[in-house]
């Protein structure tokens, strides 16, 4: 069992990772290949190209590394399912879009391993919460 020296949680664009900041300066004071880790992320990532990945990086004593990739956020999903460029500025004031609960109950299933719950029913609710903070509707 190898040593755990530290745990990174970053929002890396999918297929884009360079060593350039803000990644660079994040994974370099941890002794790690920075092109390599580079290399994977952007193979891991490149059906995901352009969509902001949340990865949990997990740095050894050996300077070796895993992660895992999680899904992309909420906030994404909802505007991908909805077909919107940007949330609303003015939530609960300027309506920016509408789902239906069968497209939050699929954001739901879709993103239900990283949420802090195993209960659809909870990460309905979680999504729900999403949208209205960014002005989405979601139909009755």
């Amino acid at each position: 069992m190898k040593q755990v020296k530290k745990v990174l949680k970053l929002i890396i664009e999918g297929g884009r990772a360079t060593p350039a900041p803000p990644l660079g300066p994040s994974l370099a004071p941890h002794g790690i290949n920075i092109g390599e880790f580079c290399n994977k992320f952007n193979q891991a990532t490149k059906d995901l190209e352009g969509v902001q990945v949340p990865v949990e990086i997990v740095i050894y004593e050996d300077r070796t590394f895993d992660f895992v990739l999680k899904q992309p956020p909420i906030s994404y999903l909802i505007k991908k399912e909805a077909g919107l460029e940007k949330g609303s500025g003015e939530a609960g004031r300027q309506i920016v879009g509408k789902l239906t609960k069968e497209q939050v109950r699929k954001i739901a299933e879709e993103k239900l391993p990283d949420l802090n719950t195993k209960d659809i029913e909870k990460a309905i609710k979680i999504v729900e919460g999403v949208a209205r903070s960014m002005g989405v509707v979601v139909e009755k």
